[in-house]
């Protein structure tokens, strides 16, 4: 008996339908059948169809003699599942890699409840991908199973058919079945929802909900919108007929109200002449089914008035929106001026020599190197008074209590940036905070370059997307200093930043930690994520890519590369930070890390923190492994996709020719470096030595000392002087050959 039966509806989608069949049929959980109903399509669906069952005997077509629509052709294809769980899956839509794989080892964790809800996310026809803003609700929803009635939140999840799978022995005695017309997944859904007894919840995204361009049925103008109204009566219908669900009456009868307004609001779906008599409807079936206990407020109470007060509401909703939208614009202007006022009041007052202002990652808290430069400026300059810029109240809440902070763009944060004479940063400053004469800019950088930076963008039309790169070589522009760890990274951001900074080779401060670590070095990671003392932790550290949009492209299975590395491995991934927040977490990363299969390390604010609890790297283009490098452990580099990634991005050198250890083409190569043991081997060492070589010249423990001895107190150190290198006054277009 198959564990999973996908019906497939096909009507007139015959560009779509294919990629919709590949991500089923190629998924690694084998162990399905593939019901597809062609509702008497009249393109090539049905062709299609019958070729993939030809070929595959988990696919069976049911060709209808008529068209009967989306609901009873999903009706047609019940009789013949014969799988434990029902999954139907809309012709246009596409799983994600390893989704039913991640669906059957939920429902085994979970003993098999009735309903499983996962989560999906829009893809849209230009090309962008959004993951589904409720997530959260399916994380909330634990690690065992409830109803409905324990964690209503579940409802609130877009009402449809697709992002759930049902279990046939619960469905089948229940008799639930599609009615005809638009809108047939609301009477299936709410009564499924609320008399399912044991309901989970997997916080991976399994499905991308494609948004076509034309072609929707639901914004088509019609009608068949009116469908909704007979569809909410065989809801009601249905609780009427089941006394235990009485109580969700009130409930039902608000999100009706809810539903039918937002239809009426969208311009694309009701011809303008039946908008009346769709309000009218609505109302009096709002009337019809309210409950005595039904709460009327809100935008639902516009129901209970006539269609010229509703749509008197809805204009002068949009005239205050405008009004709103107009007073934002002034009032930033008001906020532009008044911040030229602060500064212009601070400016009139001498420069504090004993006064820096730090900031990193987008104004993030105390990290990277100008934390490793704060820290060592408190224990060696402690009358330099640090001030820290972090964005927002939410940022400033996690530093630590002894940190001295300002918030970005406030008054308090331009009085501090007018007086401050010395600047440390990786990130670019504001234009609202200028700087004045005689103070002190230290640029630390976020590592060393391999992929393009700044004005060698200007080539890459992909990568530079979104980045304003003339507006960014204008902030660099007040940088006095620019610190690098080898003599490549002096020679990139001299061509990538042509501007009129000295390179000073003081190291990367940051790394002071992984040059000389202790030996309990990265213990309290370990302990705090519960990793083996004999465990050897794989940190899988890939980058984002700029070859597609969202920047984010599963190279390797996380729970097959778990597995073959062994049960006395633990694999630690850490995701670019442009990654932390898009849909690449939940396309199975917290699902894996929920269930201890890999530990997501992505949020750990520190990163040299994971680096030392790690006993290898693998990484494709991350600039993580030229820091790695110092700790002198195994780098194995993943380039299956070098040739695309270069081609979009830039790249200052061939890492596959110049890499820190053994290169990988394909993750048939990656595993066998692992299982044959070639990863530490003694050609990974040599490798390893030339690399650290060069890209770890100036790393000697001592960075973060010499930065502030030098830069900040003027001191003469041995060297120091000598280590000096100004920017170019011309040349800066060419890049020594490597």
């Amino acid at each position: 008996m198959p564990r999973f039966s996908v019906i497939v509806p096909c009507f007139k989608v015959q560009g779509f339908l294919r990629e919709c069949l590949d991500s089923v049929l190629e998924q690694s959980f084998h162990n399905i059948e593939l019901i597809a109903v062609n509702d008497c399509s009249p393109d090539g669906c049905g062709a299609i169809l019958d070729e993939y069952a030809a070929r595959d005997p988990r696919v069976k077509v049911l060709h209808l003699p008529k068209n009967v629509g989306l609901g009873r052709a999903r009706n047609a294809g019940l009789p013949h599942a014969t799988g434990d769980y029902l999954f139907f899956l809309d012709s246009d839509d596409t799983l994600t890699p390893g989704a039913l794989r991640a669906m059957a080892d939920r429902l085994e964790e979970t003993d098999d409840p009735d309903v499983l809800v996962f989560d999906y996310a829009r893809t849209y026809w230009w090309g962008g991908t959004r993951r589904n803003v409720l997530a959260h609700v399916l994380t909330e929803a634990g690690d065992g199973t409830f109803t409905a009635a324990e964690h209503p939140e579940i409802l609130d999840l877009l009402m449809v058919v697709w992002n759930k799978v049902y279990r046939r022995e619960f469905v089948e005695p229940n008799g639930f079945r599609f009615p005809p017309g638009y809108y047939e997944d609301t009477p299936w859904t709410f009564p499924v929802m609320l008399s399912a007894g044991r309901i989970a919840a997997l916080d991976r995204i399994c499905l991308n909900y494609r948004q076509r361009r034309q072609g929707n049925i639901l914004s088509t103008t019609s009608r068949k919108h009116f469908d909704v109204h007979d569809q909410y009566a065989r809801v009601f219908a249905y609780v009427d007929d089941h006394p235990e669900l009485w109580s969700w009456r009130p409930y039902l009868h608000r999100k009706m109200g809810e539903h039918c307004l937002d239809i009426l609001a969208k311009p694309d779906r009701l011809p303008p002449r039946d908008r009346a008599e769709f309000f009218r409807r609505t109302a009096e079936m709002f009337r019809r089914h309210r409950p005595a206990n039904a709460r009327v407020d809100g935008e639902v109470a516009l129901l209970t008035g006539s269609y010229p007060a509703y749509v008197v509401r809805r204009q002068s909703g949009r005239a205050g929106r405008e009004l709103g939208r107009r007073g934002l614009q002034v009032r930033r202007v008001v906020a532009g001026r008044a911040k030229q006022g602060w500064s212009g009041l601070h400016s009139r007052r001498p420069l504090d020599p004993d006064l820096a202002m730090y900031a990193a990652f987008s104004h993030q808290g105390v990290l990277g190197d100008p934390a490793a430069v704060y820290r060592k400026a408190r224990e060696i300059a402690p009358h330099i008074r640090g001030v820290w810029v972090v964005r927002d109240e939410e940022q400033a809440a996690q530093l630590p209590p002894d940190v001295e902070h300002v918030l970005l763009d406030t008054p308090r944060c331009h009085a501090v940036a007018a007086r401050a004479k010395f600047f440390v940063s990786n990130t670019i400053w504001p234009a609202t905070l200028p700087k004045r004469p005689g103070s002190v800019d230290i640029h630390t950088h976020q590592g060393t370059p391999l992929k393009y930076m700044g004005a060698d963008l200007l080539g890459k039309p992909g990568a530079r997307h979104g980045v304003d790169v003339p507006y960014m070589l204008r902030r660099a522009d007040r940088w006095d200093y620019s610190l690098v760890a080898n003599r490549h990274s002096e020679l990139v951001w001299e061509r990538a930043y042509p501007c009129h900074f000295t390179s000073v080779r003081t190291g990367s401060p940051r790394n002071d930690v992984l040059v000389d670590p202790a030996e309990d070095a990265g213990a309290a990671f370990r302990f705090r994520y519960g990793i083996p003392d004999d465990h050897r932790v794989v940190l899988y550290a890939p980058t984002r890519r700029d070859y597609c949009r969202g920047g984010h492209v599963d190279r390797v299975d996380l729970a097959r590369f778990a597995t073959d590395l062994g049960e006395d491995c633990t694999l630690v991934v850490r995701l670019h930070p442009a990654l932390a927040t898009g849909p690449a977490r939940g396309m199975g990363l917290a699902e894996l890390h929920r269930r201890g299969v890999v530990v997501d390390a992505t949020d750990e604010p520190h990163v040299e923190e994971v680096m030392l609890a790690s006993d290898v790297l693998v990484t494709d283009y991350s600039a993580l492994m030229f820091d790695y490098a110092n700790l002198d452990r195994p780098i194995v580099v993943h380039a299956d996709d070098w040739d695309a990634y270069t081609a979009s991005r830039g790249a200052y050198l061939d890492i596959t020719a110049e890499a820190p250890g053994h290169v990988s083409r394909s993750y048939r190569e990656l595993a066998w470096l692992f299982t044959s043991g070639a990863w530490r081997d003694e050609e990974s060492a040599r490798l390893r030595a030339q690399f650290r070589a060069r890209f770890c010249e100036f790393d000697d423990g001592r960075a973060a000392e010499r930065v502030v001895r030098t830069l900040l107190l003027g001191e003469t150190v041995p060297g120091a002087d000598a280590a000096r290198v100004p920017g170019p006054a011309a040349g800066h277009d060419l890049l020594a050959a490597t």
